[in-house]
Parts: C-alpha cells; structure tokens; sequence
C-alpha cells in the first residue's frame, strides 16, 4: 500500500457518522502526538509515518507506523505488533472489539484514552525496534 496523496481533512468531511468524525478528530491529535509525524491518507486508512514490513514468505508491502480508519460501523485502530501483545491493556480499555491486528472502538469516549495511549505506544515501540522474526519492520518515515 502506498499514501494515497488525499487531503485528510476532505477526507473527514465525508466520514459519517458524527460520532466518528469527531473521534477520527481526537485520534488524530493522540497519534501525531504519540509518534510525532502528521496524519497521510493511505487510501481510506489515516496513517502516521511509514515503514516497510516483510514476512519471512517474502511477502512485503508498505503501511503507517500508527493508523486507524474512522468505518461506518466502529472505528478500526491498527496494531502492527497485534492485538495480543495487549491483551492486559485491552482488559482496562472499555468497551472494544478485536480482530489479529486491529482493534474496534464504536465510541471512542467510552474507552479510557490513557489506556489507548499506552497501546499506541508500545506498539510504536515496537515498529521502530524492527518488528519480529515473524514481521520484520524498516521505518521509512
């Protein structure tokens, strides 16, 4: 996947519903914190900054280092190093839902956001420490 060149306020004017326009708003603040880069469009996904990951099949690609995709349903937060490496964190979160490596949070003042914060963080430790054997990780911005 590669940055989609997208204007990421445009972009947000067109997510429905509110709710998730406004908590895309407070995402975005929390990871241009958190990993110090500015939010890029990859497609419909709002990434922060960028890496190169390869699987040891050889398959490779690019993606943000931090991202998340404001969807109808939930928003969709992604976690590169997985949902697992969370599992005590996820526990004191609130209310949320799990798939491999992303997390989905229908409202986002429902959660507890310092506990989201410390998720974010070690994952973007994570990242910027190379991955694992399973993902190695380069980032390339």
């Amino acid at each position: 996947m590669k940055p989609s060149g997208g204007d990421v306020a445009a972009h947000l004017l067109g997510v429905t519903p509110e709710r998730r326009r406004a908590d895309a708003e407070i995402l975005i603040d929390l990871m241009r914190e958190i990993s110090g880069r500015e939010p890029v469009l990859w497609g419909t996904i709002i990434g922060f900054g960028s890496c190169h990951y390869r699987y040891p099949t050889d398959t490779e690609g690019d993606c943000g280092i931090l991202g998340f995709a404001p969807r109808k349903a939930a928003t969709t937060i992604y976690l590169l190093d997985g949902v697992d490496a969370h599992a005590e964190e996820l526990a004191r979160l609130g209310p949320h839902t799990t798939g491999v490596g992303c997390l989905y949070v229908k409202r986002l003042e429902d959660v507890d956001l310092d506990v989201l914060r410390g998720i974010l963080t070690r994952s973007l430790a994570w990242v910027e420490g190379g991955g694992s054997e399973g993902m190695r990780l380069t980032v390339t911005g």
